[in-house]
């Protein structure tokens, strides 16, 4: 790899002081590096190898969703908290910009979701996700109602505060507070959680990698205008009202994340949750 893209938090890296020590310490040793300023910034066409994330999980998100379709590999530096996708810590930045330098990585593909919301039928707008699509209820209403669809056939019916279907990669992220399992990312998964159901026996489902899930949002009292939103791994905000529907299954594109060390996916589950084993 020769040619970097780095993707700054600017929130996270005040005044860029850490994109611009990897900037320069990348073009001093034969490679060529531009700084973009928040995730957002990323251009619609760029000719690069790699992408150096500077942030956390949130920022690797964002970065996937702006990237998506383009093939560009991604690296994450954590900046920020728990870091399950930004795996590089700041202290060994420079090992692991020799080693993308000299082409000593792997490359692990992530699968991502495809959701498209319907209202009365109609087509209202398609996006990604890497983590989650969740819908929940919005502002001060009360439960919502929502069935829930697989290939067509009725699952199951939740009232809830919401639902999150979620990736094997989103399965320790909101999937995983709000109770679901959590999964090997290297799988081909779906995972459906309800989110505080009023029901004793609404569980979390994990669903094939093939499968097409349907949320429904439903009436539920005469009285009560529902009011639901559908947020695509917490970015994408759209708001919902009875009748409409979103259509998930797994999206054509995958997110390509590089790893520069041999760690397990469960070793660093536990080194993420805390768990020593002492």
């Amino acid at each position: 790899m020769k040619k970097f893209l780095i993707v700054a938090n600017s929130k996270k890296d005040e005044k860029l002081i850490t994109a611009r020590q990897v900037q320069q310490y990348i073009n001093s040793h034969g490679g060529s590096a531009e700084i973009c300023v928040d995730a957002y910034e990323i251009p619609e066409s760029c000719a690069v190898d790699c992408a150096v994330v500077l942030g956390g999980d949130g920022t690797m998100l964002l970065a996937s969703y702006r990237l998506a379709g383009r093939g560009i590999p991604m690296i994450g530096i954590n900046l920020g908290t728990v870091g399950f996708m930004a795996d590089v810590d700041p202290h060994n930045m420079e090992e692991a910009i020799d080693r993308l330098l000299n082409d000593d990585y792997r490359i692990e593909e992530r699968m991502n979701l495809v959701g498209t919301i319907y209202h009365q039928g109609e087509e209202m707008m398609t996006s990604i996700a890497l983590n989650d699509i969740v819908v929940s209820r919005s502002g001060y209403s009360r439960i919502i109602c929502l069935r829930i669809y697989v290939n067509g056939e009725l699952l199951d019916v939740y009232e809830a505060d919401g639902v999150i279907v979620a990736t094997p990669t989103g399965s320790t992220a909101y999937n995983l507070s709000a109770g679901g399992p959590v999964v090997n990312p290297s799988t081909s998964l779906i995972l459906v959680t309800p989110v505080s159901p009023h029901s004793l026996t609404s569980k979390s489902v994990v669903l094939s990698g093939d499968d097409e899930i349907e949320v429904e949002i439903v009436p539920k009292r005469k009285s009560q205008k529902e009011e639901a939103n559908a947020t695509f791994d917490s970015r994408t905000y759209e708001e919902l009202q009875p009748g409409d529907r979103i259509r998930i299954r797994r999206s054509p594109t995958r997110t390509k994340l590089i790893k520069l060390y041999p760690t397990s996916f469960y070793e660093v589950l536990r080194s993420k949750m805390g768990d020593t084993g002492q």
